[in-house]
């Protein structure tokens, strides 16, 4: 799904949207759940639009954590 980032291991600086993406597509393509995939892209977009992302996507604030980004994610779900 992406790289392995070893510079980054443990740091809790990874950005996941690779990794939620790819849970997304899964249910959508695999079964056919193309509602609940809907929910996590949207859920996506939103965290994104918000700015709540990690130093990679160079957000205009402090920097999230991938725990943080991550856990916006299934908040906005």
């Amino acid at each position: 799904m992406h790289g392995s980032a070893p510079d980054i291991a443990g740091l809790n600086k990874a950005n996941p949207f690779g990794a939620i993406g790819s849970a997304a597509a899964m249910l959508e393509y695999s079964f056919g759940l193309t509602e609940e995939a809907a929910a996590v892209y949207r859920a996506m977009e939103a965290v994104l639009n918000s700015g709540r992302v990690t130093a990679d996507l160079r957000p205009a604030g402090t920097p999230a954590t991938t725990e943080e980004t991550g856990d916006a994610v299934c908040q906005a779900i």
